[in-house]
Parts: structure tokens; C-alpha cells; sequence
């Protein structure tokens, strides 16, 4: 708006000074009561009025009157419905492909949604919508089409809690896919890692890792994340990993509970911290 008054005053400057003149010569004219200026008074304020009329009908442009507030308003209610369509295109193909996940999953799978996440930099937990009325059990994993989520810790009938691979009480045997090494997977309240690990092992950075055969509770082969860092530690004998996970946690809306229970034989070697 700063640069159209400009434009326009560029474009009317010799007007605008005229009509400054005018108004100089009207504020003197009324102290002269000289018959003969009478009919000069009456000319310049007829001038004098229609400028007036002219320059408010101007700013009228840029007034805030009614249509123009119901034209905002209507702008705005537009705005909010295409930010909502765009929400439901981006669920709808999220959706299609947990869909085609569930086709080819060789396990039972139980849809659910997050209805709340309980996040912390070092307790990451969701509350979903569906609990032991939908056969979901204490211990079973969660997933979606890019990998590992976590695995559920409580139910209730209709609602469950999973601890997602952002929490310091969740471990998980993992192995690279290209060397098969084996290791355990943490997080530090910052990041997903592997420890100790020996700096000759065959572990390098964009390795893929997969839940492992030696997990107790978590099918094997299950996407997990990537390796993109290594941090040698303690004069040099063992190194750090630090993982990416597949699964954009603080973003998930929509799950799938994996409806297996793998058996615990051996309780002293249990690598998922369960609440008890």
C-alpha cells in the first residue's frame, strides 16, 4: 500500500499541490467579508468539497468495511478446509501403504491409531485406540510399513501403551543385514545406538540393521534403522554406533500391533524390559 500512495503521488503531484494551494487560500478567504468574495467562497468550497469526496472515496479502497471483512472471513474458512483436505490426502496415503503392509505381512496384523504420545527425552511412549478387546497382548511388537515402533507394555480393553524405540527401557536385539553382526540396540535420551562394539567388527555406516533371531520377544527381520555413525571409545578397542531409525516417531499417526507373543524359555536372558 506504501507503494502505491507513492505511485500515486508521483502521478498527481501537481494536483495534490494545487489542492494544497486551495486549502491555503480557503483558510485565509474567511477572514475577508468583502461582498465580491462571495461568489469565490462558494466556488472554492463546491472545489473544496468535491476533492474532499474524491480523496475519501480513495482511501475508501483500503477501508475495512463490511465486505471486505466477509471476504477475509471467507478467505480464511477456505484456507482452513484445503489445510484440512491436504491433512486427509497425507493420512489417506499413509493409509494405503500400512494397507499394503497388511497384504503382505506373513503375520497377523491389528490396525490401530496414536491417541496421544507421552514423549520425553528419555520415556517415549503412545497410548493407541485398541486394547485386549482386539486380541492385543502384553509383549507384542508395533510396526508400520517403514519398520520397528516399539512393543506394548499395558492394556486396557479398549486402549494400550507401546514403548516406542525412543525410550531408555526398551532394548532390542538387532544385526546388520550385509555382515550379520549382532548387537543390542539402546537409546540415550538422544540418540539410538549400539555399544561396545568391537572396532573390528564388520558394522559401517549406511548398514541397514533388522530385528535379530536372538530377540525374545520381536520377530526377526523387521526394519529397524541405519547406521550413520561410528565413535571409536576406549584406546581404540570398541566403538559406538549410532543409528537413524526407519520410522519417523515424533510424526507416526497410524500403526499396526503385530499379533505374535514369541515364547520366553530363557528369562535371565530377556533383552526387552517389560513393566512388571
Amino acid at each position: 500500500m506504501f507503494k502505491l500512495l507513492i505511485k500515486f503521488t508521483k502521478i498527481y503531484r501537481d494536483y495534490l499541490v494545487a489542492a494544497i494551494l486551495l486549502l491555503i487560500s480557503l483558510s485565509v478567504i474567511p477572514l475577508n467579508n468583502h461582498s465580491s468574495l462571495h461568489t469565490l467562497k462558494t466556488y472554492a468550497f463546491g472545489t473544496f468539497a468535491f476533492i474532499n469526496a474524491a480523496i475519501n472515496g480513495f482511501t475508501g479502497i483500503f477501508s475495512d468495511d463490511e465486505k471486505v471483512v466477509q471476504l477475509r472471513k471467507r478467505n480464511a474458512e477456505l484456507m482452513l478446509e484445503n489445510n484440512l483436505l491436504r491433512e486427509f490426502a497425507l493420512e489417506n496415503n499413509e493409509l494405503k501403504r500400512l494397507l499394503n503392509y497388511y497384504k503382505e505381512s506373513e503375520y497377523p496384523l491389528i490396525p490401530a491409531t496414536v491417541i496421544s504420545k507421552l514423549v520425553s527425552d528419555v520415556q517415549g511412549n503412545f497410548i493407541i485406540n485398541a486394547g485386549s478387546a482386539d486380541s492385543i497382548m502384553v509383549g507384542m511388537p508395533v510396526v508400520n510399513e517403514f519398520g520397528l515402533i516399539g512393543i506394548v507394555t499395558e492394556t486396557s480393553r479398549n486402549f494400550s501403551i507401546v514403548r516406542t524405540l525412543t525410550n531408555t527401557d526398551f532394548k532390542v536385539a538387532v544385526k546388520d543385514q550385509r555382515s550379520n553382526f549382532e548387537g543390542i540396540l539402546s537409546w540415550d535420551g538422544k540418540q539410538l545406538f549400539i555399544k561396545n562394539v568391537p572396532t573390528t567388527a564388520d558394522l559401517q555406516v549406511g548398514d541397514r540393521l533388522v530385528t535379530s533371531e536372538f530377540s525374545s520377544l520381536i520377530p526377526p527381520l523387521i526394519p529397524v534403522g541405519i547406521v550413520y555413525k561410528k565413535e571409536t571409545t576406549l584406546y581404540g578397542l570398541l566403538s559406538k554406533v549410532y543409528v537413524e531409525p526407519f520410522v519417523d516417531l515424533p510424526h507416526v499417526r497410524n500403526l499396526l500391533v503385530v499379533k505374535v507373543i514369541k515364547s520366553r524359555q530363557i528369562k535371565d536372558m530377556e533383552l526387552n524390559l517389560l513393566v512388571k
